[in-house]
């Protein structure tokens, strides 16, 4: 695994605050999540329908609301969003009978964010109630929306520009939420792309022939390139190298080299688990580093040496960047600490979350693995009746 230092790369804003706690109320299958704190590596395992993926579209529907771009949705609002769901009866918990609202708190250090949603006469959703805190032990002050439907927090931070209000949009704005399912023959990877599209990686890999020819290129980040390569080839021992030639038409391509032939490879003779670990390592090798990655089932196709891999890839992202991770792999969570993990568990048609501790499982740890645990029930987050 290549060894970096972080430090001297390009990173984030200094304007930028972690988040470190949020709590929820009334979203999707969350029906009340108070203070929940977030460390470095939040790795989220628990059986299907447990709450793994609601809890990271979570972070799409706040990006959403903050009129930030999500993946498969170009103009992105809560109208937007909720017509995209469906209506608002489908993000409500057990819809508008049960939760008559989304709460969502936000704590960024010493700042606050909250806001909430109800829901309108044609099943969209309208914003209720807005409010920021200036400082941990301060007052909450309200913020009004124009139009209902708009952040005051995006009109205010035209206006006054606060240290706060700019602070948490730019969080938000850097939180990257990557999906990497799509592998099939027209996948966003495997198609041509514009050589210009490199301001960052995006959602889907559709620029990743054009981001990886912008860091060889790059003197300041051909370092990240090379341990880009480096980190394929520890998986993929017949890869070389990417060969990125732009086309007449300012167009490139993710063609590779095979060891031992000259001839160009197209991206369709990648397999699946290959072709998802490129885009892997280079979201966690990029220089430019999002405040915060999120990742849904990153070990989908991936062999168990892969995924070792890709686990110390992630531990060393997380000294500088936020990890949010979802994942069903036994094999991922057994190369993380207890702290790391967070057990999504379903109870009464709810979601629950809660973060494991070494100390009660120091007996269970000196003979099996966290993956083995899990395997075994020893820990919760498998299904349940209801």
């Amino acid at each position: 695994i290549p060894k970096r230092d972080w430090s001297s790369d390009v990173c984030s804003s200094d304007l930028m605050a972690k988040l470190e706690r949020l709590s929820v109320k009334g979203f999707t299958s969350i029906r009340s999540l108070e203070d929940f704190p977030l460390a470095d590596s939040n790795i989220l395992i628990g059986a299907n329908g447990s709450g793994k993926s609601n809890f990271l579209e979570l972070f799409k529907f706040i990006r959403a609301f903050a009129k930030l771009p999500l993946p498969n949705l170009n103009h992105a609002d809560v109208k937007s969003y909720v017509l995209d769901a469906g209506t608002a009866t489908d993000l409500l918990y057990k819809g508008k009978d049960s939760a008559q609202y989304i709460d969502i708190t936000l704590r960024f250090g010493e700042f606050g964010y909250c806001f909430s949603l109800v829901p309108t006469q044609d099943d969209l959703l309208r914003i209720e109630s807005e409010r920021i805190q200036d400082s941990s032990d301060g007052p909450w002050r309200s913020l009004h929306s124009e139009d209902g439907f708009t952040p005051a927090l995006l009109e205010e931070k035209e206006k006054s520009k606060t240290h706060s209000e700019e602070a948490i949009f730019e969080s938000i704005k850097n939180w990257q939420i990557y999906h990497f399912h799509d592998t099939g023959r027209l996948s966003p990877p495997k198609r041509t792309q514009d050589v210009f599209d490199t301001s960052y990686l995006r959602f889907d890999g559709s620029n990743i022939a054009s981001y990886l020819l912008f860091l060889r290129n790059h003197p300041n980040f051909a370092s990240s390139y090379r341990d880009i390569v480096s980190a394929v080839r520890l998986v993929a021992p017949f890869f070389e190298d990417f060969i990125l030639k732009p086309f007449s038409d300012d167009k490139v391509r993710l063609l590779w080299k095979q060891k031992g032939t000259d001839s160009p490879m197209k991206p369709q003779a990648l397999s699946d688990g290959t072709l998802r670990f490129i885009c892997l390592a280079t979201v966690l090798l990029q220089p430019k580093h999002p405040d915060t990655i999120l990742i849904d089932e990153p070990e989908l196709g991936l062999h168990p040496y892969a995924i070792t891999i890709l686990a110390e890839l992630m531990k060393a992202r997380s000294k500088d960047t936020q990890l949010i991770i979802a994942t069903q792999s036994a094999e991922l969570i057994s190369q993380f600490e207890p702290e790391d993990v967070i057990i999504c568990d379903r109870k009464e048609g709810q979601s629950t979350f809660s973060r494991l501790q070494t100390e009660p499982l120091s007996t269970w740890l000196s003979s099996y693995s966290l993956g083995d645990l899990w395997k075994k029930q020893v820990l919760s987050g498998g299904p349940v009746h209801e």
